[in-house]
């Protein structure tokens, strides 16, 4: 039986359904490049751990939902070359009709196709990896695996993170959070949770990034005016949860 995939509106805001209440994407329709969902904001904080004036030149995107970090990426990054790998094909046709899906060109092609088969058979190398896959059920299924992300860890470059988006409020939560840990030989970070239980996971690979608290908020800052992207509040978040030791965040 196919999930039925469903639309609603409120307040100015769509919002992308899978059969259920549980919201898999969402877009304010005057401002539909702005990232709408906290977690979605979260998820793009690899542009403060990097050079964001030339990082990300390539990302994958798993899971295209109502395509906000397409969008976001495509509008906000001119430099970046977009694979996008979304396994039901009614949800890219949903994204096209009702989330101004860009059009593909030389920097965006999507995929139809499984997220986990394609890293794990790509020889492609990716500076940013996102991986935002649920089911009807708020399930990952195998993009939440060891053998996954160690396959996602080694199609990273030098400068590459890996992003993804996780439900705090599942009971395997901290068992996804170890097995990026692990994957990634202690070079992740688990974000405090969101207001609506989601937790954004990073893994690094390559560069080592060590970065003052002060110079987070900078690049906050600059991110905020170039892109309208505030992520303040997540610095701020992550002091007050103890995730800053020394006042530094080292990956």
């Amino acid at each position: 039986m196919s999930t039925p995939i469903d639309i609603s509106e409120d307040g100015g805001v769509r919002y992308l359904h899978f059969g259920s209440e549980w919201v898999q994407g969402a877009m304010r329709i005057r401002r539909p490049n702005a990232l709408e969902l906290a977690y979605t904001r979260e998820m793009m904080a690899g542009l403060l751990l990097r050079d964001a004036d030339e990082w990300p030149r390539t990302a994958l995107v798993i899971g295209l939902g109502a395509a906000s970090l397409t969008r976001f990426l495509h509008h906000h990054c001119p430099q970046t070359r977009i694979q996008v790998i979304e396994i039901e094909p009614r949800v890219v046709a949903a994204a096209r009709q009702f989330f101004k899906l860009p059009e593909e060109d030389e920097r965006l092609a999507i995929h139809v196709g499984d997220g986990v088969r394609y890293v794990m058979e790509t020889e492609r190398k990716f500076d940013l990896i996102l991986v935002d896959g649920f089911d009807r059920n708020a399930r990952a299924g195998a993009l939440d695996t060891a053998p996954f992300y160690a396959a996602a860890r080694a199609r990273l470059s030098e400068q590459g993170l890996m992003s993804v988006n996780l439900f705090g409020r599942s009971r395997g939560f901290r068992a996804s959070v170890e097995r990026i840990i692990t994957a990634f030989d202690d070079r992740a970070i688990a974000f405090p949770s969101c207001d609506s239980g989601n937790v954004v996971a990073f893994g690094a690979e390559g560069e080592r990034i060590d970065i003052t608290v002060t110079e987070l908020r900078e690049r906050a800052r600059v991110l905020k005016e170039k892109t309208g992207l505030d992520l303040g509040p997540t610095v701020t978040r992550l002091e007050q949860a103890g995730s800053l030791p020394g006042g530094r965040l080292i990956l």
